[in-house]
């Protein structure tokens, strides 16, 4: 039963990997599930038939990716939002992502003008 639980935990980890990264690694590190992150370059998201191509930029690299998943994309992830891809390398350099979780960081920001988010708030309120 034990030997079950670890051979299913081996398969279902996930490494994180910088875009600047990939090229770097060897053997069977290419051929694991992983998650990248990046900022979706402007313009590049096309809508092809069986899947979604976009680009990823980061740390002064980009990454071609090819999301295949069945389940939608979030309403967040436009040009220049934050996105987290999980998924494999293919051989042709491109990511094959099977998963994207997307935020918009104007969502996190301080408003104009402002002094913070829910924290800030929170201590003005109990020190009032």
């Amino acid at each position: 039963m034990g030997f079950l639980a670890w051979l299913g935990y081996g398969e279902s980890k996930t490494y994180y990997h910088t875009i600047a990264e990939l090229p770097t690694l060897t053997g069977s590190a290419k051929s694991q599930r992983m998650r990248v992150g990046g900022t979706v370059a402007p313009g590049s998201i096309h809508h092809v038939t069986g899947r979604i191509d976009f680009v990823l930029e980061g740390e002064g690299k980009t990454l071609p990716v090819s999301y295949i998943g069945s389940d939608p994309l979030p309403d967040t992830f436009v040009d220049k939002s934050q996105a987290l891809v999980e998924g494999h390398p293919s051989a042709d350099g491109r990511f094959v992502a099977e998963v994207v979780q997307a935020k918009c960081a104007s969502k996190y920001e301080a408003a104009p003008g402002g002094t913070g988010g829910a924290a800030a708030s929170s201590a003005q309120r109990t020190s009032m």
